[in-house]
């Protein structure tokens, strides 16, 4: 399942890609300011984000600008009113993988977006890219953790763990959706499973100092957070 962030500051518009963008299968967190956006995309936890130009506090242009600034390089579909090609080419240069201007036809918009995510998949092999939530750096492709340059020992399955629970910063994940995620089928093992390997997760956290990071949602499940 694809996970996209959504910026725009109109809340008509938010809510029609929330609503549209889910019945496509995707996992779809909006916001509607410019810091806002700046802050989910830099943890580099979406694979594409939806990014209007013109919002409140930063815009598109630099939230954009500040991603690349800092090595992010989830993919970026522009959205904006202005059609002139030098507003189209200020966008690509400053590395957006797509532009597309209002009003824009959702089929349009859905298969632009499937495009780059087809591109990013190739590139990354289906690894994904670094998870970062403050000091914490989470490495799919290379299967490492580390927390303030501490290196984790990790085991493959706390690991996925770790992964799926950095994945979605800041959101609590429940327990069945975790055996879906790290075991592959809600029902190839049970709750109480989860429980043991987040405990034995929390220990190798608690070791590098970063045990604040992992919270348990009492009756729910689990959260990771830089603020948690």
């Amino acid at each position: 399942m694809a996970r996209v962030l959504v910026v725009d500051d109109e809340p008509g518009v938010r809510a029609a890609l929330h609503r549209g963008l889910t019945a496509e299968g995707m996992e779809v967190v909006a916001v509607g300011d410019g810091p806002s956006a700046l802050r989910a995309a830099l943890t580099g936890s979406f694979d594409a984000v939806v990014l209007d130009i013109i919002l409140p506090g930063l815009s598109g242009y630099r939230v954009l600008e500040h991603l690349r600034a800092a090595g992010v390089d989830t993919p970026v579909l522009l959205v904006s009113a202005k059609d002139g090609e030098v507003d189209q080419a200020d966008g690509l240069d400053l590395g957006a993988d797509g532009y597309l201007v209002k009003p824009f036809s959702f089929v349009v918009l859905v298969a632009q977006l499937k495009a780059m995510l087809r591109r990013r998949d190739a590139t990354l092999g289906r690894t994904g890219q670094k998870v970062r939530l403050g000091g914490l750096v989470v490495d799919p492709a290379a299967r490492s953790a580390s927390y303030d340059g501490h290196a984790m020992e990790l085991s493959p399955r706390e690991f996925a763990l770790l992964h799926a629970l950095a994945s979605r910063p800041d959101t609590a994940v429940a327990k069945d959706e975790l055996l879906r995620l790290v075991w592959g089928d809600a029902q190839a093992a049970s709750r109480n499973v989860v429980e043991v390997y987040v405990g034995y997760l929390r220990r190798k956290l608690d070791a590098v100092g970063a045990g604040h990071l992992l919270r348990t949602v009492r009756g729910f499940g689990y959260l990771v957070g830089s603020g948690a």
